[in-house]
């Protein structure tokens, strides 16, 4: 199994320059290679089907990163022009060819379906103004860690990392981030053993029930404050934004207001990402089984409800606790995004037809029992994922069988 591990990294003013040329590099050859596959995808485009709008020709048609790789580093290097493209290491150049490659892949597959989800846009040409800029380095450019902790990075030298956890095993690649906020990041693509990672089996599963007021209630009838870390921070962002605001467009000035806009924004998503995490972690440690509903987030990020939504993160968090569920040997499921968990009542039953969202308590009319919306919801949500489990898979028909 691969996995990611992420450091800080806190490179020299001297180091820094470095990066950026690197960065610059990569940039240039991307540029380069999408300038010469475009006009390509352009006349597939024209000589295929008029009708079919969405279609940008065969991924094929395009040249690939082997036969850009001689025209565009190793000549290109040769010409005044793009000389200085030597400032950067050349595995770095080669593997942007490659993403590049994976760029356009990922963008043909989403319109023919084979990719599941939204549809994958084409790749599109790098600026020197892009807040997120990085670099990856492969075992051919032979990076490696310091015996003082330091890594040395080619054509850039010995950076000082943040060590918070020891690396598994040897890392087979490395990529140097620099996020819009102006810090940098080193991150380390790992191969590790899936059974290191399970936990013994524990009795007792869990059902979650998402909100905004509460972040979750769960089935045992314990609740997850709201740490609401937008709504929190709003007073600073919007003094930050208007600062920047007041800024003359191009100036220095405003470079230094978007740094600390963005710094803001980034203390707010670092701290949302930990809450994330350490919930995540707690839930998938004690419970075999964790089960939550399926919401439309998309859906309400349209309503006015968006900026809590997305202050909330639900999305985030599903994600984090399904990957570490599939990691440490738990369950982790979602019901249908159609069953009414805070409709029916979890003690009979009965289903006591809709209610507005105002209504936060009701009495069942069948059973008269009284129950707080969300808790009763987690109750349903935690008997749903059991009996979901339950269920017996449906036998594959085979190749001789006949449908009616």
């Amino acid at each position: 199994m691969q996995l990611r591990y992420q450091y800080r990294a806190y490179p020299t003013p001297g180091q820094r320059i470095a990066a950026a040329r690197v960065f610059g590099c990569r940039r240039m050859v991307w540029n380069d290679a999408l300038a010469m596959q475009k006009p390509r995808k352009a006349a597939n485009k024209l000589l295929g089907n008029p009708r079919h709008r969405l279609a940008e020709g065969p991924y094929w048609a395009v040249p690939k990163a082997g036969e850009l790789g001689k025209s565009l580093i190793t000549q290109a290097k040769k010409t005044p022009e793009r000389a200085f493209l030597s400032d950067a290491p050349v595995g770095v150049l080669q593997q942007t060819l490659r993403d590049l490659d994976a760029a356009w892949k990922a963008h043909e597959h989403s319109k023919t379906g084979k990719r599941p989800g939204p549809r994958v846009a084409p790749p599109r040409f790098k600026s020197k103004r892009d807040n997120r800029q990085s670099a990856r380095f492969t075992v051919s450019d032979r990076f490696r860690v310091l015996p003082d902790g330091k890594l040395r990075l080619p054509k850039i030298g010995d950076v000082r990392v943040k060590w918070t956890r020891d690396l598994p095993s040897v890392p087979t690649s490395v990529t140097l981030i620099k996020d819009r906020s102006g810090r940098y990041w080193v991150s380390f693509v790992v191969e590790t053993d899936p059974a290191d990672e399970v936990l013994p089996p524990v009795d007792g599963d869990q059902g979650i029930d998402l909100g905004l007021t509460r972040f979750a209630v769960l089935a045992d009838g314990s609740h997850i404050a709201s740490p609401k870390y937008l709504r929190r921070a709003e007073k600073k962002l919007k003094k930050r934004q208007r600062e920047l605001s007041r800024k003359r467009e191009g100036s220095r000035n405003r470079d230094k207001a978007r740094i600390k806009v963005a710094r803001a924004h980034a203390a707010v998503a670092d701290a949302r990402r930990n809450f994330h995490h350490q919930w995540s972690h707690k839930l998938t440690s004690e419970n075999q089984a964790v089960f939550a509903e399926t919401l439309n987030v998309r859906g309400l990020a349209r309503t006015h409800l968006a900026k809590s939504v997305h202050d909330a993160g639900w999305a985030q968090f599903t994600a984090f606790l399904a990957y570490k569920a599939a990691r440490r040997g738990r369950t982790f499921a979602q019901v249908d995004r159609s069953f009414p968990s805070s409709q029916i009542c979890s003690a009979c039953g009965f289903r006591d037809g809709p209610k507005p969202l105002h209504v936060r308590e009701w009495t069942c009319r069948n059973c008269r029992t009284r129950h707080d919306r969300d808790w009763n919801a987690g109750k349903n949500v935690r008997h749903e994922g059991r009996r979901t489990l339950a269920a017996p898979v449906p036998p594959t028909p085979g190749p001789g069988a006949r449908s009616r």
